[in-house]
């Protein structure tokens, strides 16, 4: 387990973020941490980043440069932090009664990035630099999520109530301005506001609710019966009012669900609830991941089986057979399906951060180089990955490149909050790599941010 970071004097939310950091990614109590973690599915981001990438265009926003990310907490919410990062819970995504509901939430949400109603907090950009800043952004608001701002944040809890009350709770002029800004994105894309009405008016429900007993983005976002009315009074008027879901974003937000309740709900709840008589896609999903969860896995692979069957050409189907293979012992049967996998979508990092790791427990000289390959794929989509650094460090330490090793532990250890791992494994990496190589200097860089030089005293 990692060192806690020093107690440090409460100040606004940079005090806490080694900590909070610490707090996500290695809780002490499985009980506290209950509800309170980011989830990564290669599956589920791809539905989500479809449905909001013309959206963003509409916003004449880059798609690539707003990222998303799922909290695991059964409440309804979503928010907007850290510049353009969006947040929803998996609450919000599991009980949606369509797309066009989560379809009009992102566009609201991109109506606060489009407002600029957040200002981009100091550091916020897509370097080594900024994770720590989000892993704060993170914290304080799934604490706030849980209705617990100080969870796992000693010494810093007057801080952290401070900074989730200003980062999460919008006036109601943005509000409503979010609201405008959202019904004319879901027209341009010739989507119906209808969604975003349903899931208000389901909130509105909740307001004689004690606040403990509402969804938490009804005390994140007010809602007036105005906003109501207009969103109301914008569908009489929009040509798009009436328009259907598409039957693919029906089917995608069925697998998303039936995928979040194997996973997330307690197998036995989820097998009662979908019975094998059941031909849905949402049944079965969450049939097959509840039976492996269940240690079920004959049975498991049966229903995988069954669902490759229909689409042999389904790459999140050839993971999901792949990962409970895999997590029972079974490396080489798992090996194809990854590879299948990443065939087939070739594009997600995610997938070939699975099938690397398959292929570093294989071993062998020619499996170590081809997961040093797709690690270095992965990362160069996407850097903000501890685990795909942790497996890129074992991999070049078992083909005997220890400066690109320790290179790896140290991007892991700063995107951890582990300053001094960091700069320990920087230093390390530097003696090793070329003096000047762009690895070399990577290095370098990530020493300056983790253990930066202090300026000598003044006299």
């Amino acid at each position: 387990m990692p060192k806690p970071c020093k107690k440090a004097a409460p100040v606004p939310l940079l005090a806490a973020v080694c900590l909070v950091v610490l707090q996500l990614l290695f809780p002490p109590d499985p009980a506290a941490a209950r509800g309170m973690s980011s989830i990564r599915d290669a599956e589920i981001e791809h539905t989500i980043r479809s449905w909001a990438k013309p959206l963003l265009e509409a916003a004449d926003l880059v798609p690539g440069d707003v990222k998303i990310h799922i909290v695991s907490n059964p409440g309804v919410n979503a928010f907007v932090a850290g510049g353009q990062r969006i947040f929803l819970t998996t609450g919000l995504l599991m009980k949606a009664k369509h797309p066009g509901q989560v379809k009009g939430v992102l566009a609201h949400e991109i109506g606060h990035i489009k407002g600029g109603h957040l200002a981009r907090l100091q550091g916020a950009t897509e370097d080594a630099r900024d994770m720590a800043l989000i892993g704060a952004i993170f914290g304080v608001a799934i604490g706030t999520l849980a209705g617990r701002p100080d969870a796992g944040i000693a010494g810093a809890v007057k801080a952290m109530d401070i900074a989730g009350r200003s980062l999460l709770k919008f006036t109601r002029s943005q509000e409503r301005s979010a609201d405008q800004v959202a019904v004319d994105l879901l027209d341009r894309t010739k989507t119906s506001s209808r969604g975003l009405l349903e899931l208000f008016q389901s909130l509105q429900n909740q307001e004689l609710l004690s606040p403990e007993r509402q969804d938490p983005y009804l005390r994140s976002h007010p809602l007036t019966r105005d906003r109501i009315v207009f969103i109301r009074n914008h569908l009489a008027q929009s040509p798009f009012a009436g328009a259907n879901v598409a039957a693919s974003d029906k089917t995608a937000h069925d697998r998303m669900v039936g995928k979040l309740e194997g996973f997330l709900n307690p197998p036995a709840r989820t097998l009662r609830r979908h019975k094998p008589n059941d031909r849905s896609i949402r049944a079965r999903y969450a049939r097959a991941v509840a039976l492996y969860r269940n240690t079920r896995i004959d049975q498991a692979l049966d229903v995988v089986d069954g669902l490759l069957r229909e689409a042999p050409e389904d790459a999140y189907f050839h993971e999901l057979r792949g990962q409970i293979l895999f997590e029972n012992g079974r490396l080489k049967d798992a090996l194809p399906a990854y590879e299948r996998a990443v065939t087939l979508r070739p594009d997600q990092p995610l997938l070939r951060i699975g099938l690397a790791h398959v292929q570093i427990e294989i071993g062998g000289t020619g499996m170590i180089r081809k997961a040093s390959s797709n690690l270095e794929r992965s990362v160069r989509k996407e850097r903000l990955m501890p685990r795909a650094w942790h497996l890129a460090a074992i991999a070049y330490g078992r083909s005997g490149r220890y400066g690109l090793s320790a290179l790896a532990q140290a991007e892991g250890r700063i995107l951890t909050g582990r300053k001094a791992e960091a700069a320990a494994h920087a230093k390390k990496a530097m003696r090793i790599l070329e003096k000047g190589s762009p690895a070399w200097l990577r290095a370098q860089d990530i020493l300056a941010v983790a253990a930066p030089e202090r300026k000598a005293p003044e006299k």
